[in-house]
């Protein structure tokens, strides 16, 4: 049975709608009221709050910590400097993906790693002849996403830490409401965002600060609805969604390698021998991998099309969908379609899929299976470059 996070106590008591999910053992909620639309607006025009505590997180220290992280990332740790955040995955030996998460260099020997699965075990076992401690801490470290294009200066407002110099992917110290943080310039929707890191027992001070304060800043808590539509815009994977872990895969057509999955850019060959380095190096050699994620754009006129057929005006969940569709090319499969959305800053429906290499140029146009009053129907889709949306302010330098 779930359990409440750190915040539970709050967001309980704002969930009018009583929609809850269950996330690694804990209650999160889907969304806050009866529809989601209020808080995926609050992260596309002022700022949102979500409870990201059910994350997975470990603190990594020691003289071989740095070394630790290098044999299983596949990315290269030594290049990362103090208070940098780095996005990575990790593969098994065959050079398929276990998860992915963000790591935090919090100290020349200090990491906090964050993980959607459990990576406890996989951790100690490539841990073995170093001189290095790794501490689960999910259960002492709450979060918290502030995202939306006011977040900047309503942590301004209130947190005692230099947000303006806070650049992407960086790390500031501070204080809110007399609590010790680390926020990250950091986030799952692709927008202006941060995300801040505190001690368990103190978070709801934290939370209640930025509620009561961010009140000028048009400031809601958000849900894991609102959430899931605002990271397919962004063009970022879920687990078990977009892709399967190859500690859960059941057939070999479920694993994925880095490249397959629009991480390839996140592997470094050229570091110190990593879990996987053979396999993927192997990839390479025969020309790259063998499926590629792409961006669909579904054409609206056609599913109008269909619909107006049987007398009906366009009948498109408002939720994302995380069943997964077939993709054609020519009338032959070649793909499937993970996440399918309907975009409301974009105002089209759109898709993340994986194809085959040879079907996932960029302009191409395929087929995408929708059901329409349970008849099988096939749509096009117009594979486009991702991220679907991607804000300057995403990155830029804030203005306060």
């Amino acid at each position: 049975m779930p359990v409440g996070t750190a915040f539970h106590q709050r967001t309980l008591a704002l969930c009018e709608s009583l929609n809850y999910k269950e996330w690694s053992g804990y209650y999160t909620v889907g969304s806050y009221e009866m529809t989601h639309e209020h808080e995926y607006n609050a992260i596309r025009n002022s700022s949102a709050l979500i409870d990201i505590s059910p994350l997975y997180k470990y603190r990594v220290t020691g003289p071989d910590a740095g070394k630790l992280v290098n044999r299983v990332i596949t990315r290269d740790i030594n290049k990362v400097a103090v208070n940098q955040v780095i996005y990575c995955c990790w593969c098994d030996p065959e050079g398929h993906v276990i998860d992915d998460g963000t790591i935090t260099r919090l100290g020349e020997n200090e990491y906090r790693w964050t993980a959607a699965d459990p990576s406890l075990r996989w951790f100690g076992q490539n841990a073995l002849g170093l001189d290095v401690r790794i501490e689960d801490i999910s259960e002492k470290v709450a979060a918290l996403a502030l995202q939306g294009p006011t977040s900047a200066k309503l942590l301004n407002a209130v947190a005692k830490a230099d947000i303006s110099k806070l650049k992407y992917f960086r790390v500031a110290h501070g204080t809110i409401a007399g609590v010790a943080v680390d926020i990250s310039r950091t986030g799952y929707t692709g927008d202006l965002g941060y995300e801040v890191w505190m001690n368990w027992a103190d978070a709801v001070k934290v939370f209640d600060e930025l509620m009561s304060k961010g009140i000028p800043f048009d400031i809601h808590p958000a849900g894991m609805v609102a959430l899931d539509i605002a990271r397919i815009e962004a063009g970022l994977i879920l687990i078990e969604v977009d892709y399967t872990s190859s500690k859960r895969a059941l057939i070999d057509e479920q694993k994925y390698t880095p490249g397959e999955i629009g991480l390839g850019k996140l592997v470094d060959l050229k570091k110190e021998n990593f879990v996987g380095r053979v396999a993927l190096a192997q990839e390479e050699k025969k020309g790259g991998p063998a499926r590629s994620l792409v961006g669909l754009e579904i054409n609206w006129s056609e599913v109008e099309a269909l619909y107006e057929k049987i007398g009906m005006a366009p009948q498109v969940p408002g939720t994302a969908s995380r069943v997964a569709v077939p993709v054609y090319r020519g009338g032959r499969q070649v793909g499937k379609a993970t996440s399918t959305t309907w975009s409301p800053t974009l105002k089209r429906m759109i898709a993340l899929a994986s194809v085959s290499r040879e079907s996932a140029a960029v302009g191409s146009t395929l087929s995408m299976e929708l059901t329409v009053e349970a008849a099988r129907k096939t749509v096009a889709a117009k594979i486009v470059p991702l991220p679907f949306f991607n804000p300057l302010r995403k990155t830029a330098a804030v203005s306060l």
